[in-house]
């Protein structure tokens, strides 16, 4: 029979997804918190030794903060994503802890945790999220009950790649405080840098720095400052096409320094909040389990024994959040009609005839990466949207270029993303479809860089795009656009099938890429 449970009874927390084991108890604010990191001998983080440590440490953890077992009102555990060894080694424990004490299991997706532990840490409300962490690089922000991948890694996480690189140099494990420490005595050099709307990837910038043979410590420094600026964009691209105006940074990786302050200057420069929890809060921790496992039990949502499998590739946005009654704020700014407005790396000035936009200097990257950027990006925008009007796709005139501006002709009509419609998201479609038909990838697929004008789509911002006929690089391109859709729309799978639709009958080739672009989106991102 279960246990009369007090009112003012706590929660335990298990989390055990990767390296660290670790243990919390919340009530209306944390109790305990104990944690035993997994720190292997040499290299990484082999998932059988790291379940082994667990079991090995697991009474002795769960015994330093259950000191009061008559007051624990549920058992929450991360349920997902991870390592499959360490998490079954924590989801044992859970159940069996949840059947000794008669009460409730609650399982806890694990990313989702690193927010609401960050909302409640810093008092943010609704937040774009940066997530970085060993396996997982994600910006989130909450819309219609759910956390939306706005954009993530579609390689390796931003921890792992920085662990990565030390293992090849012999640097211990963790690599990123060591790397942080080196990088403080480096200089510049160029590596590569992809992003790709508001995914990136770190393989090629990792192989490139495990290839260099400049000093480790410049190394060190090129290889953050490239990384974090890649996240900062990204997150500031989320931010300009939500209208949001708080950034939330969690995360192991979140502790660094440097990845902190690029993120501060970005916020200040847009007139954003920024926040970062402590450090107590930032890598994996019981306390962040406990305590959304406390907000999940306060709205009735537990876990039968029977349904309380581990789900390695638990991604956030499967996760209905109930406990958040509001609907979540998107597009918030409004629509630009005339004057001034700001995307994610130019001030755009909109005129009675024409459209001048200038990229401008980004106060967080390295002056020398700043300005690489902005050269090559307005050269290959100017040339691109020039190629793909030739090519028969809507774009805007180009009239003059220079160094960082472009003025171009204005495109009059509705933004996208304010008049998604299978109609108009099928000319969009069409617009794609012809534009890869071109070889050109447009690279920031969203449906804020899309204007519907008299019954066509015109193409806008085209400072990622680049000539290609890869079926890869046309999938990645469909996936970033059905990733924003799918973030921002409640009928996403009507819309997405109006964009393919459109997309088939543009584009003869579009069996292939819409194949591929599945295959990206079932790639795992927690490895």
């Amino acid at each position: 029979m279960p246990n009369m449970i007090p009112e003012d009874g706590l929660v335990l927390g298990l989390e055990g997804t990767a390296w660290n084991l670790s243990a919390a108890l919340f009530g209306e604010d944390l109790v305990a918190l104990h944690s035993s990191p997994y720190v292997p001998p040499k290299g990484g983080i082999h998932p059988r030794e790291a379940a082994q440590h667990h079991a090995s440490v697991m009474k002795e953890v769960i015994s330093r903060v259950l000191t009061e077992p008559e007051r624990i009102r549920a058992v929450a555990f991360s349920q997902g994503p991870g390592l499959g060894p360490s998490l079954r080694t924590v989801a044992t424990a859970a159940r069996a802890l949840s059947i000794a004490l008669g009460v409730p299991l609650v399982g806890v997706n694990h990313c989702v945790a690193h927010v609401e532990i960050g909302r409640w840490a810093t008092g943010f409300h609704d937040p774009i999220v940066l997530y970085a962490s060993g396996a997982n690089t994600q910006v989130l922000g909450y819309l219609n009950g759910r956390y939306r991948i706005f954009g993530e890694t579609l390689d390796i996480g931003l921890g792992n790649a920085l662990d990565k690189f030390a293992r090849s140099h012999d640097l211990p494990h963790p690599g990123g405080p060591i790397i942080e420490r080196l990088a403080r005595q480096g200089n510049y050099t160029e590596f590569p840098y992809t992003v790709k709307g508001m995914d990136l990837a770190f393989s090629g910038l990792v192989s490139a720095a495990q290839e260099s043979t400049a000093a480790l410590e410049d190394v060190c420094f090129s290889l953050q400052e490239t990384a974090f600026a890649m996240c900062v964009e990204v997150t500031e691209r989320a931010l300009a096409h939500a209208g949001k105006d708080e950034v939330l940074l969690v995360g192991g990786v979140g502790a660094n320094a440097r990845l902190q302050e690029m993120l501060r200057m970005m916020c200040e420069d847009r007139g954003a909040s920024f926040a970062v929890p402590e450090r107590t809060f930032l890598g994996d921790n019981g306390a962040m389990i406990a305590y959304t496992g406390k907000i999940m039990l306060e709205h009735n949502i537990t876990l039968p024994l029977e349904e309380s499998q581990i789900r390695p590739g638990y991604r956030a946005d499967e996760v209905e959040v109930t406990w958040r009654a509001e609907p979540g704020e998107i597009f918030a700014a409004g629509r630009d009609d005339g004057g001034v407005a700001r995307g994610a790396e130019a001030v755009v000035e909109i005129r009675e005839d024409d459209v001048v936009k200038r990229r401008t200097s980004k106060r967080y990257r390295d002056p020398v990466l700043d300005r690489r950027l902005i050269t090559e990006r307005t050269r290959a925008e100017a040339r691109l949207i020039a190629a793909a009007r030739r090519a028969g796709v809507p774009t805007p005139v180009i009239r003059d270029i220079t160094a960082d501006t472009i003025v171009m002709e204005r495109a009059r009509g509705e933004v996208l993303k304010y008049v998604t419609t299978p109609e108009t998201i099928g000319l969009a479609g069409e617009a794609v479809g012809r534009l890869h038909g071109a070889g050109i990838v447009h690279g920031d697929l969203t449906t804020s860089n899309m204007i519907i004008r008299d019954g066509q789509c015109v193409l806008i911002d085209f400072g990622l795009a680049s000539t290609s006929s890869e079926i890869e690089s046309r999938g990645v391109d469909l996936h970033v656009f059905f990733q924003t859709l799918e973030s921002t729309t409640e009928n996403f799978e009507e819309l997405k099938e109006a964009f393919i639709e459109g997309y088939a009958g543009a584009f003869p080739g579009a069996g292939e890429v819409l194949s591929r672009e599945h295959e990206v989106e079932l790639r795992g991102r927690y490895l």
